[in-house]
C-alpha cells in the first residue's frame, strides 16, 4: 500500500512538472516573439549539429517559429518603406564588403552590376535604397556558400534601421528535408528579392519574385545578336518533339510527387519525359523497380538537343519551387509547361506571363499532351516570339536581372513616371523604353510600326571646330546645302572651337534659322546631348567637313523614315573577328559589308541622344573623353544593342571618303585607328558582348543610275 501511496505521488509530481515545463516554454516563446517584434531584434541562429542528416523534430519546430516571425511583418511600401529618402533621385547604396567577409563568385557579380549601373551612389545619405554586402543569396546552412552568423551581420549594418529601404537578394532558402522558405534570420522590413518564392509567402507589392539562374550565368551581354536575332529558335514552329523534360526523378519527398508521374504520358514518340535516379550519393539504395529502365532511356537523350527539338518544354518544380529550367525554356525559345503549384513567376507584378507559358497543373499531368497539342500554329508562333522577347529583355544576364528588379521597385515609389505594363510586355521592354523620357509609346523609335509614326522635319546638327566662317569654308557650303533641302526645320551649330563665335553677317543666308550652341564641354559627348532647340523627332549628325547636296540628303531622310529605330547615313564602317588575337577589330577598309554608320552624316532618333547621356554607363562617356573620335562607335553599340538590327547605308562608299584623313598625316591616322580599336574594346567589355550585325543591304534611289533622262528622276542632282 505504501508502494503504491510513493509510486502515485511520484506520478503526481512528475506530472506536474511536465505541465510546468510546457506552460514555462510557451510563455517563454510568447515573451521572445513580443520582445522581437518590439526590440526588433532577431532570434539567436541556431547552428544545425554535426548530425546534420538526421531529422531533428526541435531544429524544424525552430524553423517554424522563424517563420512565423517573419510572417508576422506583412509589410507594405506605405508601412515599411521610407519615401522621403528618394525625393531626390532614385539612388543605390552599396555597403563596402568588411575584411574576411566571405563572397560567393555569384554574389560578387550582382555587387558589381550595382557598382556599376546609372542608379549607384557612394554617399548614403543619398541613397534611396541600400545593398548589404553580406552574401544571403545561399541560405541552406548545408551548401559551401551558406554564411554564418547573420543577424549579427545583418543588424550591425549602420544604416539597417529594422530593415527599413533595404533590399537582400535570396536565391536559395531552407534545407533538406522541408526546404522551407525561411533565411533562418529575421529579415525585418527589408524588401525581398527572392526565388522559388510562395504566393503564400510573398508581400504582395512590397516583395519581389527573382528568378533562379546559375552560378554560370553571364554578368553582362546577351551572347551573339546573330544568334538572339535569327529566326533558328522560332522555327520550324512544329518541332520534332510535343513536349519534353529531362531531368532528377526524386524517390521520395518534396516534388517527387509530379516527377514520378512523369512516365504516364511519356510516349518515347512527341512526348519524351526522361527521368533518372542517379542523384545523391546513395541513390542505388533508394531505387525502385523503375530505375533501371529510365536511367538507361535518360542516357539516349542530349539534354540541349532535346530543348532546341521541342515545341513546349515541361518546367517542373525542383525540391523548391522554382527551377533552372524555367530560363533554359525562355532562352531556347521553348514554351515552358510549368508543374509549380503556387509559384510566384519572376517579375509577375510586371511581366504577363500568360502569353508566354502555360500554366499546368501538378494536380491534372495526365491532361498535358491533349492541351499542348491543342494550340495552332499561330498561337505557338505568338508565344515562342514572347519566350524570347522576355529572356532577351529581362533574364539573359545578371546586370538585366538586377536591372529589372530596381525598375519594378521604382515603379512603385513613383507610378507617375512608370513604365506602362503593355511597354513591359512588348519589345525591346521597360529597360529601354525609360519611362522618365515619356510615357507615350508614340514617342518611341522602336514602336513606328504599331503607331505610324513618321517626322515631317528633321534638325540638323553640325560638329564644327572652325575659328572663323567665310564662303570659301566647309561649314558655309555644307550650311547652304542642307538649308535646300525639303525638310531641314533648324540648323544647329555646335561651335568647339575656343575663337569667338563669328558675327551674324558672315553665316549663309538661308530661309530656316541657324542656332549657334557652344557646348559645356569640348569632347564628341556633346554630340548627343539632347537639346531643347532640338524640337522635331528626326537629326541629322553632320560633320562640318563632309561633301553633301540637298536631294542626297531628302533620300536619306525619306529612307529614315522607313526606319525611325535605325541610324540611316552615309559614311560606313565594320568589324570583325580576329582569331589570332581572339579580339573585335575595328575596320575602315572598303568592303561588302558593314555595321556602323558614322554620325559625321546620319540620321538618327532624337530618342537616342536621352539614351546616350543618360543610359549609358558612365565609363563609356569616359572613354570618349579620353580617347575622342569614337562616339559615333559608342552610338552604333547603343543602337543595335537596342533594336538588334544594322544601320542602313545610303548610296556608294567611294561619294564619301574617310572624313579623318584629309590633311591628315599617316602618323595620325594610325594613332586615331588605335584609339578607334581601344574603343571597341573598351565597348565589348562594356556591353559585355558585340551588338553589332553586319549587312550588306544599300538603299539607292529608284531609277537611280538608269538609262533615262535625268529630268525624270526624283533626286537628279545626284547625277552631278
Amino acid at each position: 500500500m505504501n508502494a503504491k501511496k510513493r509510486y502515485s505521488l511520484i506520478f503526481l509530481i512528475s506530472l506536474v512538472c511536465c505541465s510546468t515545463f510546457v506552460v514555462y516554454r510557451r510563455s517563454f516563446r510568447s515573451w521572445r516573439r513580443l520582445s522581437s517584434a518590439v526590440t526588433s531584434q532577431p532570434p539567436k541562429e541556431r547552428k544545425r549539429p554535426f548530425f546534420a542528416d538526421i531529422k531533428d523534430e526541435f531544429i524544424l519546430q525552430d524553423r517554424i517559429e522563424f517563420q512565423s516571425e517573419r510572417a508576422t511583418v506583412r509589410c507594405t511600401m506605405e508601412t515599411c518603406f521610407d519615401r522621403t529618402k528618394c525625393l531626390n533621385g532614385f539612388m543605390v547604396y552599396v555597403y563596402p564588403i568588411q575584411n574576411g567577409e566571405k563572397i560567393s563568385p555569384l554574389f560578387g557579380k550582382l555587387l558589381k552590376v550595382l557598382r556599376e549601373s546609372r542608379f549607384y551612389t557612394d554617399d548614403p545619405q543619398k541613397a534611396c535604397l541600400f545593398i548589404p554586402s553580406v552574401d544571403i543569396l545561399d541560405r541552406d546552412n548545408l551548401s559551401e556558400d551558406y554564411v554564418h552568423d547573420m543577424p549579427s551581420k545583418i543588424w550591425s549594418l549602420p544604416h539597417w534601421n529594422g530593415g527599413i529601404n533595404h533590399i537582400i537578394f535570396n536565391l536559395f532558402s531552407g534545407t533538406w528535408p522541408d526546404y522551407t522558405e525561411d533565411l533562418l534570420f529575421n529579415s525585418g522590413k527589408a524588401i525581398l528579392a527572392k526565388a522559388s518564392v510562395s504566393m503564400e509567402f510573398i508581400r504582395p507589392g512590397f516583395d519581389v519574385s527573382f528568378p533562379l539562374f546559375l552560378k554560370t550565368h553571364p554578368q553582362k551581354g546577351t551572347g551573339s545578336p546573330e544568334i538572339a536575332a535569327s529566326n533558328s529558335a522560332v522555327f520550324p514552329l512544329h518541332r520534332k518533339y510535343k513536349l519534353a523534360f529531362k531531368g532528377k526523378r526524386y524517390l521520395s519527398g518534396i516534388g517527387s510527387e509530379s516527377r514520378n508521374s512523369f512516365y504516364h504520358i511519356h510516349n518515347g514518340d512527341d512526348i519524351v519525359l526522361l527521368t533518372t535516379c542517379k542523384h545523391g550519393k546513395n541513390w542505388q539504395l533508394r531505387k525502385d523497380q523503375r530505375c533501371d529502365k529510365d536511367n538507361e532511356e535518360y542516357d539516349k537523350y542530349d539534354y540541349d538537343e532535346l530543348l532546341k527539338n521541342a515545341t513546349f518544354c515541361l518546367t517542373p518544380r525542383g525540391r523548391r519551387l522554382g527551377s533552372y529550367r524555367f530560363l533554359e525554356s525562355l532562352q531556347a525559345g521553348c514554351i515552358p509547361v510549368l508543374l509549380s503549384n503556387g509559384w510566384e513567376l519572376p517579375f509577375s507584378e510586371m511581366i504577363d506571363w500568360s502569353k508566354a507559358l502555360i500554366q499546368g497543373d501538378e494536380k491534372l499531368l495526365t491532361e498535358l499532351p491533349s492541351i499542348v497539342r491543342s494550340y495552332s500554329k499561330e498561337q505557338i508562333l505568338a508565344m515562342k516570339q514572347q519566350t524570347l522577347f522576355l529572356w532577351e529583355a529581362y533574364f539573359s544576364s545578371v546586370e538585366k536581372i538586377i536591372l529589372t528588379t530596381l525598375e519594378v521597385i521604382r515603379s512603385r515609389l513613383f507610378p507617375n513616371k512608370a513604365a506602362l505594363l503593355p511597354v513591359w510586355n512588348s519589345f525591346p521592354g521597360a529597360l529601354v523604353a525609360l519611362p522618365h523620357y515619356s510615357r507615350d509609346p508614340k514617342d518611341f523609335p522602336f514602336y513606328h510600326i504599331n503607331f505610324e509614326t513618321s517626322s515631317e522635319k528633321f534638325t540638323a546638327v553640325i560638329h564644327t571646330t572652325t575659328t572663323v566662317v567665310r564662303d570659301s569654308t566647309s561649314l558655309f557650303r555644307l550650311i547652304k546645302s542642307v538649308g535646300q533641302s525639303s525638310f531641314v526645320s533648324k540648323v544647329v551649330v555646335l561651335w568647339t572651337s575656343d575663337a569667338p563665335i563669328s558675327h551674324n553677317k558672315r553665316w549663309p543666308q538661308i530661309s530656316i534659322p541657324i542656332v549657334i550652341v557652344r557646348p559645356e564641354t569640348k569632347t564628341g559627348n556633346s554630340r548627343f546631348v539632347p537639346r531643347s532647340v532640338i524640337n522635331t523627332t528626326a537629326i541629322l549628325s553632320l560633320d562640318e567637313d563632309i561633301k553633301l547636296n540637298s536631294d542626297e540628303i531628302d533620300f536619306a531622310f525619306s529612307v529614315w523614315r522607313t526606319f525611325p529605330d535605325r541610324l540611316v547615313g552615309f559614311p560606313a564602317r565594320g568589324h570583325f573577328w580576329s582569331s589570332g588575337k581572339s579580339q573585335w577589330m575595328f575596320s575602315s577598309t572598303w568592303s561588302n559589308q558593314f555595321s556602323m554608320i558614322l554620325t559625321s552624316g546620319a540620321f538618327y532618333h532624337k530618342y537616342y541622344n536621352f539614351m546616350y547621356t543618360h543610359h549609358l554607363a558612365r565609363r563609356v562617356h569616359r572613354m570618349v573623353e579620353h580617347y575622342g573620335a569614337c562616339e559615333d562607335i559608342a552610338m552604333n553599340f547603343l543602337v543595335a544593342d537596342i533594336t538588334k538590327k544594322p544601320p542602313i547605308k545610303i548610296l556608294p562608299q567611294k561619294l564619301f571618303q574617310d572624313l579623318y584623313s584629309r590633311n591628315t598625316k599617316h602618323s595620325q591616322l594610325v594613332q586615331l585607328h588605335d584609339h578607334r580599336q581601344k574603343c571597341m574594346d573598351t565597348l565589348v567589355e562594356i556591353f559585355g558582348y558585340m551588338p553589332l550585325m553586319k549587312s550588306q543591304v544599300r538603299m539607292d534611289p529608284l531609277l537611280y543610275r538608269d538609262p533615262v533622262s535625268n529630268l525624270r528622276k526624283q533626286y537628279r542632282l545626284l547625277e552631278v
